[in-house]
């Protein structure tokens, strides 16, 4: 019994082999032109459909993940800054630490790339099949306040606590209230040991005090669970941006 290419079609569909569906008349008359075998054509469709679902699950991912916008280790400027170890950075896109649930602190002034390589990192998980978020400090602060406001904070925590992956953006750029420390180191508390965080920083360690509130306590215990299993890059120079103005 012959079935039209119409009902083929929609039988692929509704079996979400959409791809198939698309490309299986045009491969088809390829494959007859180029005298190739029934198994091989099967194959190239099987393979273009798994291409294809690839393709559209990083872009569900990246969407999720919130990234501002898409960097790639491959554009960092790595002549610019005055010191930093590029052969643990390029061991880092390797993402062990996300599958040994540890830490990676970025550290360094305004202007040398750790914004850049975090979103890097972020986009890289993304396209591993890890599920990441990306969001600035200020930004998860605002959010667990009004949360918590709202009678919702569990629900919010749940949120940041969930991805593989989680990026910090640009801790200690503004200062945070006592509340606002008390609800990051609720995040890192819950991802410790469970989930892989990435923090950049325009301080190094003995200054971040200052980011909580001056709470000496508070920043031992946040230090103590980030620390614990982290690697810590530190990048030296003058911003890149100075570097435009020349």
């Amino acid at each position: 019994m012959k079935h039209a290419p119409e009902e083929l079609a929609i039988l692929l569909r509704r079996l979400t082999l959409t791809t198939i569906a698309q490309h299986y008349e045009e491969m088809g008359q390829e494959a007859a032109r180029d005298g190739r075998s029934h198994v091989d054509y099967l194959r190239r469709l099987a393979e273009a459909e798994d291409a294809a679902r690839y393709e559209r699950s990083v872009q569900r991912r990246t969407r999720a993940a919130r990234l501002p916008f898409i960097k790639t280790l491959e554009q960092f400027d790595w002549i610019w800054p005055k010191r930093i170890n590029r052969a643990q950075v390029q061991d880092l896109f390797r993402l062990r630490f996300i599958e040994q649930h540890t830490n990676v602190v970025l550290i360094g002034g305004v202007g040398l790339g750790k914004t850049h390589l975090a979103l890097a990192l972020a986009y890289s998980a993304c396209l591993h099949n890890v599920s990441t978020l990306f969001a600035p400090a200020v930004e998860i602060v605002n959010a667990l306040s009004a949360a918590q406001a709202a009678n919702t904070l569990s629900k919010a925590l749940k949120a940041y606590a969930a991805p593989r992956l989680l990026v910090i953006d640009e801790l200690g750029y503004l200062p945070m209230d006592k509340r606002g420390a008390d609800l990051l180191f609720q995040v890192i508390s819950a991802r410790y040991e469970h989930s892989a965080t990435l923090i950049t920083s325009n301080m190094v360690y003995k200054q971040w005090p200052r980011i909580f509130n001056n709470d000496a306590t508070l920043t031992t215990a946040i230090l103590d669970r980030l620390v614990h299993h982290c690697e810590t890059v530190t990048i030296e120079g003058k911003s890149y941006r100075t570097k435009e103005e020349t």
